[in-house]
């Protein structure tokens, strides 16, 4: 495949056209943290509003992932993408023309939707490459992909400062930028509907026989997709509360944002039971071979909260951080920040790769989420005493290990249950942004916890930075070692086709063929 790679027609002209939608997803997702000073300075807000902006941009993004999972198995990824790009051009020209703290945080919400696009490619990846070289492909496509934040972070200073016309600081520079990055995002939109296909010629596109809820085999998995879509709601609640904290609105809203909340919970679970209703009232019974673990899902979404979730905290806050520690300018800091999100072009197809050609998947996953851990922990002793280079070297090995595991993740997910490849994305990928909304809201509390509520001061942000990457060190320790306990290595692993594909084929049985309607 490695040979193949740059060959742009076939299933390589597909997922070319594919992670270059995926990157600019991100490129526009992304685009206000390498801004965030300027946006600061100009609007005239505190520090506590920009973090708060910067947890609105991921908040979105978790039911955001469940319900574009739903519609990519229902209509196909090429037109679900399409219109993904085309809608990002909305919250970009919202966000660029904001003049209020509320509107900014009105546009960051929706901008977060666009960061659902990434399960749509895991879907279209899936059609086009068999199991044994699902994991480079796929690895490929969220690591190109994936490399659209650090271009935000390295470039939208640079084309911010470009666009003011020898006047950097004023309005113009910034909002023309984020402005900009949606144009282009929506005219690609126009050229992916175009110029993609859902699946190669003569192969049908395996839909699930409802995509109101995902589909489960046993009645113990139904109840243990029900508490693990408790924290999908929970953590919507949190960003409510931290609204709140600012002043945004009343308690009284507050609560009415939660019992919306609660409302979706249970419409949702409603949907699930909807959709396993036969099974959970004993009207259906999976044989063993349609049969997959829940569990295995579980474990795949703990892993995204750790590797995923703390790239997004990371990406969110690490300008800032080489900023203020090495006392560099927005532009610079910006351009070296970037070199943590610059590894997703190697070490996210490097960890596919890996989980390719090691035999194991799961021994991969633990492995590199176990170093990602105790990378995090070293880069935690980072201070301005530091030699620049020397930090930039340990977070672009610490990055590796972040984004190798996020390919190993999804060299996982297309093989647990093909028809419902979408919804199984969405919903680890949406526990992937859970654990960036949870760490940045921990990264915005941390000021105040370790200073007592006094105001912030260098030593005390110097602390905050330190506390932040230990709490994710030992998060990703824990999760590496459930890795290595409950996770299983997949059916068909390294086959030539997918195991419900070889499956679909050779069987004539009833429950098959309702099940591919």
């Amino acid at each position: 495949m490695l040979g193949e790679m740059w060959q742009f027609r076939g299933r390589y002209k597909i997922l070319h056209i594919t992670w270059f939608a995926f990157f600019l997803s991100f490129v526009v997702w992304f685009n206000f943290p390498p801004l965030a000073t300027t946006v600061k300075a100009d609007l005239g807000l505190t520090t506590e509003q920009i973090r708060t902006i910067a947890i609105c941009n991921v908040a979105l993004t978790v039911p955001a992932r469940i319900i574009i999972g739903m519609l990519l198995d229902k209509f196909g990824p090429r037109l679900t993408y399409s219109l993904l790009l085309m809608y990002a051009a909305i919250p970009c020209i919202m966000f660029a023309s904001a003049q209020t703290f509320s509107q900014l945080v009105i546009s960051r919400l929706l901008m977060g939707i666009v960061g659902a696009g990434f399960v749509i490619g895991i879907r279209m990846v899936a059609e086009w490459f068999p199991p044994k070289e699902i994991g480079l492909a796929e690895g490929i496509y969220g690591g190109w992909g994936n490399f659209g934040s650090a271009f935000s972070a390295f470039t939208m200073a640079l084309i911010a400062g470009w666009l003011a016309f020898g006047a950097p600081g004023s309005g113009l520079n910034w909002r023309a930028a984020i402005a900009g990055t949606g144009i282009v995002a929506a005219l690609y939109g126009v050229f992916y509907l175009l110029n993609a296909k859902d699946t190669p010629p003569g192969k049908a596109y395996r839909r699930p026989a409802s995509a109101r809820g995902l589909e489960v085999t046993t009645k113990r998995d139904f109840w243990f997709l029900m508490l693990m879509n408790v924290p999908l709601s929970a953590i919507l609640g949190l960003v409510a509360w931290r609204l709140k904290k600012l002043g945004l609105y009343e308690a009284g809203t507050m609560y009415l944002i939660w019992g919306v909340l609660l409302g979706l919970y249970l419409f949702k679970a409603y949907n699930c039971w909807a959709v396993n209703k036969d099974l959970m009232t004993g009207k259906k019974r999976y044989p063993a071979e349609d049969r997959y673990n829940f569990s295995q899902v579980a474990i795949l979404e703990l892993t995204y909260i750790v590797n995923f979730g703390s790239e997004l905290a990371v990406v969110s806050m690490l300008p800032a951080f080489f900023e203020r520690t090495f006392t560099l300018s927005p532009a610079a800091a910006g351009m070296i920040a970037s070199s943590y999100a610059f590894m997703n072009l190697a070490a996210r197809p490097g960890g596919g790769l890996i989980s390719d050609k090691l035999g194991s998947r799961k021994l991969t996953m633990g492995v590199l989420t176990g170093c990602m851990g105790i990378g995090y922990l070293i880069f935690s002793q980072v201070t301005s005493s530091w030699a620049l280079p020397l930090a930039v070297a340990l977070i672009m090995c610490c990055s590796f290990f972040v984004q190798a595991g996020e390919g190993s993740t999804f060299s996982i997910v297309p093989l647990v249950k093909k028809r419902v490849t979408g919804q199984v994305a969405g919903n680890v990928g949406a526990y992937g942004n859970v654990g960036a909304v949870l760490y940045l809201n921990i990264f915005s509390l941390l000021p105040g916890w370790l200073g007592g509520g006094a105001d912030s001061s260098a030593a005390i942000e110097a602390a905050t930075a330190s506390r932040f990457f230990q709490i994710m060190g030992v998060a990703a320790l824990i999760v590496a070692a459930l890795c290595f306990v409950v996770l299983k290595e997949p059916k068909g692993s390294f086959a030539e086709a997918h195991h419900d594909e070889e499956r679909t084929v050779s069987s004539s049985s009833p429950v098959f063929e309702a099940e591919s309607i």
